[in-house]
C-alpha cells in the first residue's frame, strides 16, 4: 500500500468516526464538539481538566469551549469546581451521567470490535506506527503531546510509586494512565 493510499484510509476512518460521533451526539441533543470535550475530560488528569486545557486539546477558541462546557453543565453531564489553592482556576469533571454517556459512545461499538478482529501483533504494529506518526505531526505543528503520564519525561519512579517531576506531586496508578497537558516525550 502506498502512502497516499494510507492517507486516504486514515482520512476515511476519521470521517466515519466523526459521522458516528455526530449521530451519537445528536441522539442526546449534543454537538460533536461537546462530545469531544466530555470524552477528553474522562481521559485527562488533574493538571489538565481546565477550560484552557480543553481548548488546547481540541484546538478550539475560548468562546466555543465556554459555550460547549456551559451546555454540558446544564445537561448535568459536567460539573465545575474552583481550585482549593488557586481560586482563579476552575476544574471540570464529568458527572456519573457524563461518564456513562461516554462509556456507550459509538466508537466503542464500531471501531473497537473491528480492530479486535486483528491479531495482537498487527494491533501492536499499527499502534506503533500511528503513535510515531502522531508524535511527528504534533512536533511539526508545534502542538502539545497530551499523552499519558507513564510515557512522560517528567514521570519519576520512587519506592512509593510515581511522582511528577514537574509538580513534585505523587501520582496514583490511575494518574499515570491519564492524559496530561504538560506531557513531554523523553528525548
Amino acid at each position: 500500500m502506498s502512502l497516499p493510499e494510507v492517507n486516504e484510509v486514515l482520512e476515511r476512518l476519521c470521517n466515519l468516526l466523526r459521522m458516528e460521533t455526530r449521530a451519537f451526539a445528536l441522539k442526546y441533543g449534543l454537538q460533536p464538539v461537546q462530545m469531544e470535550a466530555l470524552t477528553y475530560l474522562t481521559q485527562c488528569n488533574r493538571y489538565s481538566d481546565t477550560p484552557q486545557a480543553v481548548g488546547e486539546y481540541l484546538g478550539l477558541t475560548k468562546g466555543t469551549v465556554s459555550q460547549s462546557l456551559k451546555i454540558l453543565e446544564q445537561k448535568g453531564l459536567l460539573r465545575k469546581q474552583t481550585d482549593k489553592q488557586d481560586k482563579r482556576i476552575v476544574h471540570l469533571s464529568p458527572t456519573v451521567k457524563g461518564k456513562n454517556l461516554i462509556k456507550h459512545t459509538s466508537a466503542d461499538k464500531t471501531l473497537t470490535p473491528s480492530l479486535a478482529k486483528a491479531n495482537s501483533k498487527k494491533i501492536s504494529e499499527l499502534n506503533s506506527v500511528l503513535r510515531s506518526t502522531l508524535i511527528e505531526m504534533q512536533k511539526a505543528n508545534q502542538r502539545k503531546a497530551f499523552a499519558a503520564c507513564h510515557t512522560c519525561r517528567f514521570n519519576e519512579k520512587n519506592e512509593k510509586g510515581s511522582v511528577c517531576g514537574l509538580t513534585h506531586e505523587s501520582l496514583s496508578v490511575q494518574d499515570v494512565q491519564l492524559i496530561c497537558r504538560e506531557h513531554e516525550y523523553p528525548s
